[in-house]
């Protein structure tokens, strides 16, 4: 048989533990999961249930008849009730009892929300990662000056570690947002047809104090703290778009520094790993392409336009519900999920990879000092007796003449030598060497490092020790 489509995010980008949260394997043992919980809750608030039936739905929870419920749902068209025969199919006493006075999104749902949150659990282990490699790169490299730029146009010098810190706030902003959603994350329940908790009340003979009862059960059971207080016949689409939305604002962290890195790529200050046998281009043999970067770029650009797929569904719900949301959140959700998951692996192996080059950088430092320069030259010339605006408009002049020699002839900054032989600024080889100290112009550089690092790269690291050291697989 030949090859037919496959997922990239499958086949290329994403780990196998995501998969597998979203995997059928996953979803149905889930599913089977919540049908125990359900009987379980039930019983033990006097329905008529057994243990021999419980035991029997515990016992096959894992060996899921992926046939027998493909030709279920072939028949019955609807894949919740395909599952149910299939599940009662291997449990025959349990039969009567599965799915007893609920409706398909008690398993779908809740499914749905339980599979986000271990995906948040695995999209936050990987941001803890990325938020370790890229404290270390930072404190490895926090004393090395390098031109900072603003609309890429040289500025004034920064260090690499403090540039990297921009990175890594983003990061931790990510973070709290994260660990905010996954600690708002609330189970359905189970409500029933149109979340009035009808059927219910009936199977409790009117005790609405049982009805309550069987969720807060269930949603322990279930690992959660509680349930959706109201509902329709589904939890709120929102909750997606507020997920969905947190995964997107990742990607905006993660394409913004991948970005940062290519261009500085070009620059040739900073490259990506790249491996003995990689091939950069197949035309070009020289190149290095930051391709690692790009991919970041690529799925997070996926990401943060798939997040506007959740927030159009919430909007579009009509009342109680409509099923118009079922085939887009089975594309949105896990998408979303396996591309995080992929961009965040390579965010780590890229960082962790980096090679920077100071002398690359000490070359453009050099390149453009004198003009950064200059502002200190005119005054430490005005404290010396010299008139400010008459200097003023010399630096100007000498400045122009310079950016001429360096755009049109392509020559070098000569702004320095304008200025030593122009007696009113009184330099020598001295002062100038004094005055062109690159550590005069980092600022605060080193000690904003060191102290974001410490106030609040630190205590993110040290709360989520258990996740660190996991290795990332990556296939590049």
């Amino acid at each position: 048989m030949k090859p037919v489509y496959e997922n990239p995010l499958v086949g290329r980008y994403s780990s196998k533990k995501m998969q597998y949260i979203f995997s059928p394997d996953f979803k149905f043992s889930t599913w089977r999961r919540l049908w125990v919980a359900l009987a379980e809750s039930e019983q033990e608030l006097g329905l008529g249930i057994t243990d021999e039936q419980i035991a029997e739905m515990r016992a096959h929870i894992e060996d899921i008849d992926y046939e027998k419920a493909a030709q279920y749902e072939r028949k019955l068209r609807h894949d919740v009730m395909a599952h149910v025969h299939t599940f009662g199919d291997a449990c025959p006493k349990a039969k009567p009892i599965i799915h007893l006075g609920a409706t398909s999104c008690y398993v779908g749902d809740n499914t749905d929300i339980i599979q986000m949150r271990e995906g948040l659990y695995q999209i936050k282990a990987l941001l803890v990662g990325a938020i370790k490699a890229l404290s270390d790169f930072a404190e490895r490299n926090k004393e090395i000056p390098t031109l900072a730029y603003t609309h890429f146009q040289a500025a004034q010098p920064t260090t690499v570690g403090k540039r990297a810190t921009l990175w890594l706030q983003d990061l931790i902003m990510d973070y709290e947002r994260l660990d905010f959603e996954i600690s708002r994350l609330k189970l359905l329940g189970c409500k029933g047809t149109t979340g009035t908790g009808a059927s219910f009340l009936e199977l409790f003979r009117g005790d609405e104090d049982k009805v309550r009862a069987v969720e807060a059960k269930i949603a322990a059971k279930m690992g959660f703290e509680a349930c959706m207080p109201v509902s329709g016949q589904t939890y709120s689409r929102k909750v997606d778009a507020y997920v969905l939305n947190t995964l997107a604002n990742i990607a905006v962290s993660c394409q913004k520094m991948a970005t940062d890195i290519r261009l500085l790529a070009h620059l040739k200050e900073l490259d990506e790993p790249f491996e003995q046998n990689q091939i950069g281009s197949s035309a070009m043999a020289y190149k290095r392409n930051p391709m690692r970067c790009e991919r970041i770029c690529s799925l997070a650009r996926y990401v943060i336009n798939d997040a506007k797929n959740a927030s159009d569904t919430a909007a579009a719900q009509w009342l109680e519900r409509t099923l118009d949301d079922s085939a887009n959140r089975r594309l949105s959700i896990p998408e979303a999920f396996l591309s995080t998951d992929g961009i965040l692996s390579l965010v780590i192996n890229v960082i962790s990879g980096a090679v920077i080059y100071p002398k690359v950088m000490e070359k453009h430092l050099n390149e453009e000092l004198p003009f950064i320069a200059s502002e200190n030259i005119l005054m430490d010339a005005v404290e010396r007796g010299g008139d400010r605006q008459e200097l003023h408009e010399a630096i100007r002049q000498y400045s122009q003449k310079a950016a001429r020699s360096v755009k049109l002839e392509g020559g070098d900054n000569d702004l320095l030598d304008s200025l030593m032989q122009d007696e009113r600024f009184g330099l020598s080889e001295e002062s100038l060497r004094e005055t062109l100290d690159v550590k005069k112009f980092i600022g605060l550089s080193v000690s904003q490092t060191e102290e974001f690092i410490e106030n609040y790269a630190r205590p993110v690291i040290e709360e989520n020790k258990a996740l660190l050291g996991r290795e990332e697989e990556i296939r590049v």
